[in-house]
Order: C-alpha cells, then sequence, then structure tokens
C-alpha cells in the first residue's frame, strides 16, 4: 500500500475536501498548494499523477493531530471536532424538487381507468 492509498483512504473516512487538507497541512507549518494536492489522488496511470512522499504524509498526520486533539495550551476533544463536521445541515432547497414539479402539472380531474377486458383470476 502506497502512501497515495493512505492519503486517500484517510481522505475519504475522515470526509475531508481539499480546502480543508490544505489547512490540516498549514497547521503543520506545510504549505501545498489545492493542485498539488490534487495530484496525489489521480490514477497512478493519469499524466499529473505525482508520489506522495514521506514528507507529505507525515505532516498530514501532525496536522491531524494538532486539529483533532489541539494544542498544549489548548487541548480539545477529538469526538467533538469529528462530532461538529457531521452535524452539518444539508443545504434546503429553495426550488421544489422535480418529483413536485411533475405532481403540480398532473391533471389530477382524471380518475383510474377500468379496464373492460380485464383478466380474472
Amino acid at each position: 500500500m502506497t502512501n497515495n492509498d493512505v492519503f486517500k483512504k484517510l481522505r475519504v473516512a475522515l470526509m475531508f475536501r481539499d480546502d480543508e487538507i490544505v489547512e490540516i497541512l498549514k497547521l503543520a507549518d506545510f504549505q501545498i498548494s489545492k493542485s498539488e494536492l490534487g495530484a496525489f489522488f489521480r490514477k497512478e496511470d493519469h499524466p499529473n499523477y505525482m508520489e506522495c512522499g514521506d514528507q507529505v504524509l507525515r505532516n498530514f498526520l501532525n496536522g491531524l493531530v494538532i486539529h483533532l486533539r489541539g494544542t498544549k495550551e489548548n487541548p480539545t476533544n477529538p469526538g467533538d471536532v469529528l462530532s461538529k463536521k457531521k452535524t452539518t445541515k444539508p443545504v434546503e432547497r429553495k426550488t421544489p424538487s422535480f418529483k413536485a414539479q411533475q405532481r403540480k402539472k398532473m391533471n389530477s380531474d382524471i380518475t383510474n381507468v377500468k379496464y373492460k377486458n380485464k383478466k380474472k383470476s
């Protein structure tokens, strides 16, 4: 298993977006751009694929520890940090859903049709 695989699995398991990973890496005093980060998550046969080095993964893990646990001066509970992330509300739709729009368009005056040649079982 390569560093890229570990990085991808952590990203999916913790539901991090690229900008959140960049912020976590900044906590470990490591600067990286979103485009460089995106190269780590590409398939191996992609032309812009880049190997994730030990230094990048190490700094991500150190930043993740700071993100979850906090610093010695300002400790936090990892459960609280993770629960904040999961309790984000889904975006409310301003327009009704497609099914609701279709129901409005349906003519409610039409009744169910009774067929004359109905098979009796």
